[in-house]
């Protein structure tokens, strides 16, 4: 399975196994959604738990809180990440706090899906990646996948959670992963062995990180899209490096990194994001204060740059290998 099936698969799956998961969003039932990724599930369902809704991204979260409180499992589609900011007050002031409100007499399980991301030529209103703004808020998890096995798996655990999750689906990876090169075609999943899928019941538990690959010079943390990006530049420079999919933002598995940073004594992290109050900053933070004795370098960030994301420039905002392999000789240099 591509992405895109291997979340559709997920919904699936959870509908036929417990009738209160519900699925809605801007043209969400009828048409599939925008990217597809809930193609067939109305007509397989019915009207009732797979439905459109109008164009009001506050009312789609704030009908989600009201379902979850009565005991629903809404998994709310916000068609695009850079549309989810007119719900944030739902998100911050009502999901994100009922359970502490109630004294765990209510919980919130809303998993809220949106493609997020560039690499899509969807300039500024189609590009954004807005993790950083969710993470800040207590009470929310943040989940980002960058294969399909693990889209499949993490889904399904938010899903079930019983607290609300943001799922931020990569969608320049929908179809295929991608190395960072502007020049060469997207690869496809076929062949790659994180896209063989089952199509039953299983999960991935929320936050675990996992390893892409081992090294013992330098750890390599990334999430998402980055992830084949940053694997791409460290195998094309033949540095042995730990390279570290998070998947998992909030809850962050914290014990994987500073295990890997205390082997390597060096950090370099990678994501698309803007730089300034990105989630770079804070797994910096965390690293500095949990492995300082172990470092031999400064931790080094690559990311997007502190402006609104860029049409025609947009491979030159894109973390690539060059802007990868020259922070990669810093801090191996140090």
């Amino acid at each position: 399975m591509n992405m895109i099936e291997a979340i559709n698969n997920a919904m699936d799956v959870a509908m036929a196994r417990d009738d209160r998961v519900v699925v809605f969003g801007e043209d969400v039932g009828y048409f599939g959604g925008v990217f597809r990724a809930t193609a067939g599930l109305q007509k397989k369902y019915g009207k009732t738990r797979a439905f459109d809704t109008p164009i009001t991204e506050c009312g789609i979260i704030g009908v989600a809180v009201g379902m979850a409180a009565y005991g629903l499992c809404p998994v709310p589609e916000i068609q695009f990440a850079d549309y989810i900011y007119p719900a944030f007050d739902q998100l911050a002031s009502e999901a994100a706090r009922i359970r502490y409100r109630s004294a765990g007499q209510w919980t919130m399980p809303i998993t809220v899906r949106s493609p997020f991301g560039g690499g899509i030529f969807g300039g500024q209103t189609h590009s954004q990646s807005p993790e950083g703004i969710f993470t800040h808020v207590a009470g929310l998890k943040t989940v980002i996948p960058s294969t399909p096995y693990d889209a499949k798996g993490l889904l399904l655990a938010a899903i079930e959670d019983p607290d609300p999750v943001i799922f931020f689906e990569p969608k320049r990876i929908y179809n295929g992963p991608f190395d960072g090169h502007y020049d060469r075609p997207a690869k496809s999943w076929a062949g790659h062995p994180a896209a063989e899928v089952p199509e039953g019941y299983y999960t991935v538990p929320l936050g675990k990180a996992a390893y892409l690959r081992k090294g013992g010079d330098l750890t390599v943390l990334a999430y998402g899209t980055m992830v084949h990006v940053a694997r791409a530049a460290v195998e094309e420079l033949g540095v042995d490096a730990d390279v570290i999919d998070l998947r998992t933002l909030m809850p962050l598995d914290i014990d994987t990194i500073e295990a890997s940073v205390k082997k390597t004594g060096r950090c370099l992290i990678v994501h698309e994001a803007t730089r300034t109050s990105g989630f770079g900053a804070e797994l910096s933070a965390l690293v500095q204060e949990r492995c300082f004795h172990h470092l031999e370098a400064p931790v080094e960030r690559v990311t997007g740059f502190d402006t609104p994301y860029p049409h025609s420039l947009e491979w030159a905002y894109f973390p690539g290998p060059v802007r990868i392999g020259m922070a990669i000789e810093r801090v191996m240099k140090d």
